[in-house]
């Protein structure tokens, strides 16, 4: 079982994250005002999530590996001082004492290299549009070791844990899945550690469905991201729901897990497509740990010992063990690839 000290620092790392980049989220128009750029906001919230995780498992773990998405080039450029005051400002919620070099080096922890037996990887802003249009995205941390997932933490600020909720529009509380591999999933609140409701921390169990309920599908709002006539084939070749609950970022993985859908399929769009480690590798852990089966389109667990790439594997299928079968079924039947 993976060290409790990191399953608690990942935990807690992403929380204080997430909490921030709801704050940003928040703030979109005012952050585009004084930064004169439409993408700003998010921008902002990939350096701020990325500092802070990183000096949360720095601070209570020593020195670390970490493989994340930024460097602070970009805000050590002159024109780009706006940002760099905004996301300052934005850390400054946590830790009012920080300045602009503590920012910077806090970001560069994240430049480390993925060829190593064991690191994390984050994907600070996972769902970039879904962020800046005010709905679904996640702040996902993973611990990677020989190659598998074994930690993962992950906070959907915007996701309500009612499935009943739309998932178009931002939830106040939002929801936090912190996994282990072999040690199980749990759901709470993503809300600061003073809110009454943050105590509802609960073990994560997926709802067993009857073997005639027709599958429900999740995929990701912006179409582009998989190709949607072969997702339509294999949808109609298993009679599945015909159409999938649409999300941004990682909180599919959640969705799936959680028993809201029964599948996350991501087809690759084009020949020789690569999915990256940090947009998969804490989803997986999370997904694995309710019992559900996480492979590429066609059934390989995915491996994630080849870089920052997902270099051996083809497309993403996440499912329950019965979606699972059928789809990869389905995938082969339809010579999808």
């Amino acid at each position: 079982m993976p060290d409790p000290t990191r399953i608690d620092a990942a935990r807690d790392a992403v929380l204080l994250a997430s909490l921030v980049c709801r704050q940003v989220q928040s703030n979109l128009s005012a952050i585009r005002q004084i930064t004169k750029d439409d993408r700003s906001p998010v921008t902002i919230a990939d350096y701020a999530a990325q500092a802070i995780v990183a000096t949360v498992l720095t601070e209570r773990l020593g020195p670390i590996l970490l493989v994340g998405e930024e460097s602070s080039t970009f805000l050590r450029q002159p024109e780009h001082r706006p940002h760099l005051e905004a996301t300052l400002a934005a850390v400054q919620q946590l830790w009012s004492h920080w300045t602009e070099d503590d920012l910077l080096r806090a970001i560069d922890i994240g430049r480390g290299d993925a060829h190593h037996p064991a690191f994390w990887t984050l994907d600070p802003i996972d769902g970039t549009k879904g962020f800046l249009r005010n709905q679904q995205y996640a702040v996902c941390l993973a611990y990677i070791e020989s190659g598998q997932p074994t930690i993962g933490a992950m906070g959907c600020p915007a996701l309500p844990r009612d499935f009943g909720a739309s998932v178009d529009a931002a939830d106040p509380r939002g929801c936090l899945y912190t996994a282990a591999r072999g040690d199980g999933v749990t759901e709470e609140y993503c809300t600061a550690a003073d809110d009454a409701e943050g105590t509802d921390r609960t073990s994560l169990t997926r709802p067993m469905h009857e073997p005639d309920d027709p599958i429900m599908i999740c995929a990701s709002v912006e179409e582009a991201h998989s190709d949607q006539s072969a997702t339509a084939r294999v949808l109609a070749a298993i009679n599945a729901e015909p159409e999938p609950l649409r999300l941004d970022s990682q909180a599919k993985y959640a969705v799936v897990a959680r028993g809201q859908a029964d599948a996350y399929l991501r087809l690759p769009t084009r020949k020789g497509y690569v999915e990256r480690i940090w947009d998969h590798a804490a989803g997986a852990v999370v997904a694995q740990e309710c019992g559900c089966t996480v492979s590429d389109i066609h059934g390989k667990p995915l491996d994630f010992s080849k870089g920052e790439g997902l270099e051996s594997n083809t497309g993403i299928v996440v499912a329950t063990p019965r979606a699972h079968g059928e789809i990869i079924a389905a995938i082969k039947a339809l010579d999808v690839s």
